[in-house]
C-alpha cells in the first residue's frame, strides 16, 4: 500500500466534479464535506455480494462499486486518478476504476496458468500497472506488466525471483520494483492450501522496473524460514517497511516487522513482548504515514493496531481493534478498518476487507 502524498477532501471533490457530487445522497455529501480524506476498500455486503466502498475518514460509506467476487489489495495512481483492486488469491480478475465515476470500470483477467496474488501497483507516471501473479504450474512468482494507456493490455512479465509472491510496490522514481515473496507454494487445484510449510522460501526482492533484472534478494535466515514476508510500504526516504505472518509453532515469538534500504541488510524491529504477543504471529496489513514518520500495522488474529515511530522503531501506541483489517495514513496517524464493519469511529453494515487505499 503506497503511503506517499496525502490528498485532502477539497482536492478529491475538485477532481470528482459536479456530476459525482450530485450523485451522492444527502448523508454521504454531508459526510464528505466534513471529512479530511477519502479511502477505498473492498467489502462484503450483508446479502453476500461484494463491492468496493468509498469511505470518509470518519467511516461513512459514501459510494460503492459492485464486484463479481471478493477482492484483496488495492493500488491508486494520483496522476490518472485511477485505482485498481485485485481479486483475492487465487482469483483471476482485477478491476480498474475511477472513484469519481468519470469512466466505466475495466476488468482484466490473468492469463492461462496464472492467477493474481492480490496485489499490484501503478508506475509513478500512471502509464503501467504491475501485478503480482503466480505461475502455478512452474511454482514461481511473476510480475505481470499491463499498459494503462492501451486498455490495460498485458505487455509482458518479469520473474519475481521467488515463490508465493504477495505484495509489491514501485519506488518513487519508477526505477525499482520492491517485492515481498511470502515463500509459500500454492496451486489453484488446492484452493488456498499451503503446500510447503516445512520448506518455505520467504524473501524480499528489489528488481529493475524496466527489465525485471534482480538487484537484491534478501532471504530470511534459516531460523526464520517460516516467517512469510507478506506486505510492505515505503517511507519518505524510500526505506522499505515490511510485515510478516509466521507459519511455525504458535508458542514461538519471532519478529514480525522490519525494514531495509537498497544496499543494506534487513533489520527487524524489536517490539515489546506484550505487543508481539498481541499481534498473534500475524500482521495482516502495514502502512506508512510519511508526513508523520509513522508506521502502522494491524493484526486481525490479535485484534490489535500498532503505531511505530519510523525513526526510532519505538512503539507509539497500541489500540485494541476486534478483527482489525486495513490500515492507511490519516490526517493524523492512521485510519483502521475491521472485518465487522468498523472504520474509524463509525460502523457500516458491511464487512471491510483486509486492505485500504487512501486516494492520494
Amino acid at each position: 500500500m503506497r503511503g506517499s502524498g496525502l490528498i485532502d477532501r477539497r482536492s478529491f471533490v475538485r477532481a470528482a466534479g459536479a456530476t459525482f457530487v450530485a450523485s451522492l445522497t444527502p448523508r454521504a455529501l454531508f459526510a464528505l464535506e466534513r471529512s479530511d480524506a477519502v479511502y477505498a476498500s473492498g467489502f462484503r455486503a450483508p446479502d453476500g455480494t461484494f463491492g468496493i466502498g468509498l469511505v470518509t475518514e470518519d467511516g461513512t460509506l459514501i459510494d460503492r462499486i459492485d464486484l463479481p467476487d471478493r477482492i484483496h489489495g488495492l493500488g491508486h495512481s494520483p496522476v490518472t486518478g485511477l485505482s485498481v483492486a485485485f481479486a483475492r488469491r487465487p482469483g483471476t480478475f482485477a478491476v480498474i476504476f475511477d472513484a469519481h465515476k468519470r469512466s466505466e470500470p475495466i476488468v482484466i483477467a490473468a492469463p492461462d496458468t496464472r492467477h493474481f496474488f492480490g496485489h499490484g501497483q501503478f508506475s509513478p507516471d500512471g502509464r503501467l500497472l504491475y501485478a503480482s501473479e503466480n505461475d502455478f504450474d512452474a511454482n514461481r512468482g511473476m510480475i505481470g506488466v499491463y499498459d494503462a494507456t492501451d486498455g490495460f493490455r498485458r505487455i509482458g512479465e518479469f520473474s519475481a525471483h521467488g515463490i508465493g509472491t504477495h505484495d509489491m510496490t514501485v519506488s518513487d522514481d519508477g526505477r525499482l520494483l520492491i517485492i515481498a515473496n511470502g515463500g509459500i507454494e500454492t496451486h489453484p487445484d488446492f484452493g488456498r492450501t499451503k503446500l510447503n510449510l516445512d520448506h518455505m522460501e520467504p524473501s524480499l526482492v528489489i528488481a529493475d522496473a524496466a527489465t525485471g533484472t534482480l538487484i537484491e534478494r534478501h532471504v530470511m535466515p534459516r531460523e526464520l524460514s517460516q516467517l512469510s514476508t507478506r506486505h510492505l510500504d515505503l517511507d519518505q526516504d524510500g526505506r522499505v517497511w515490511f510485515a510478516c505472518q509466521y507459519e511455525g509453532p504458535r508458542n514461538d515469538t519471532p519478529p514480525l516487522v522490519g525494514h531495509f534500504a537498497r544496499g543494506e541488510a534487513v533489520s527487524f524491529v524489536t517490539l515489546p513482548e506484550a505487543v508481539t504477543a498481541g499481534l498473534a504471529n500475524y500482521v495482516g496489513a502495514i502502512a506508512v504515514n510519511r508526513r508523520d514518520g509513522l508506521v502502522g500495522v494491524t493484526s486481525p488474529k490479535g485484534g490489535l493496531a500498532v503505531t511505530i515511530d519510523g525513526r526510532s522503531g519505538n512503539v507509539v501506541s497500541t489500540t485494541p481493534v476486534a478483527d482489525a483489517a486495513g490500515i492507511a495514513p490519516a490526517s493524523s496517524g492512521f485510519a483502521v478498518s475491521s472485518y465487522d464493519g468498523h472504520f474509524g469511529a463509525n460502523r457500516s453494515p458491511v464487512a471491510w476487507d483486509q486492505h485500504i487505499v487512501r486516494l492520494s
